[in-house]
């Protein structure tokens, strides 16, 4: 039987509410911080209707995390539409990406669900196909039609092409915020690294 706890939310008039207040607990005080009562306080109502949208804090912080990749990821692959060339586009696209990953929230997110997964790997897994995977498939997509419109050349794995990336996104910064090396990244930093990632992917890919 699958019981993750995304599997066990239920939608209804409230729900957004008590989503928007669990993110902002969340984003001030951390998943180990955030309490109940302070969630519940922030989205505006009671424990009782808190609790019969979700079943305990994890299934709330799962639902956050979905739904912050969701718009996140929406929001990064907007710019492949905007009006720039396409190295242009892909640019603000990857800053956008790397802005909300390396945010307070994105890394405190991350590590939640890497301390959580060890314990319930279906958290993990469920966290996967709705963040990083879903991401991921939109990014090949962009991809294959960016090869068509000839802003890229044919490429034979655009799988490996799309995770190559996010890797290259990742580089130097996420490391070490993650092991609490650096405490923040500054926007220089993160253009100077999106700058490199779409400088070396363009190489490699570009027509």
């Amino acid at each position: 039987m699958n019981t993750h706890p995304t599997n066990l939310v239920r939608k209804g008039r409230k729900f957004h509410q008590v989503l928007q207040g669990a993110h902002d607990v969340f984003m001030t005080e951390g998943y180990e911080g955030a309490n109940v009562d302070d969630i519940a306080k922030a989205a505006g109502v009671s424990k009782a209707t808190m609790y019969s949208y979700f079943p305990d804090k994890r299934a709330l912080f799962a639902a956050v995390a979905q739904a912050a990749c969701e718009e996140q990821t929406t929001l990064a692959l907007s710019f492949a539409e905007g009006e720039g060339s396409f190295e242009e586009n892909l640019f603000k696209g990857c800053r956008s990406f790397m802005g909300f990953m390396l945010s307070p929230f994105g890394v405190q997110m991350f590590r939640t669900v890497v301390s959580e997964a060890a314990r319930f790997p279906e958290f993990g897994r469920q966290f996967w196909a709705t963040g990083p995977q879903m991401a991921h498939q939109e990014m090949v997509k962009m991809m294959r039609e960016a090869v068509e419109d000839g802003d890229l050349k044919p490429i034979e794995d655009l799988e490996l092409a799309a995770e190559t990336l996010t890797e290259l996104c990742k580089v130097g910064l996420h490391p070490r915020l993650i092991l609490g090396v650096i405490d923040t990244a500054s926007q220089g930093d993160i253009d100077r690294i999106a700058h490199h990632a779409v400088d070396t992917f363009m190489a490699r890919y570009g027509a």
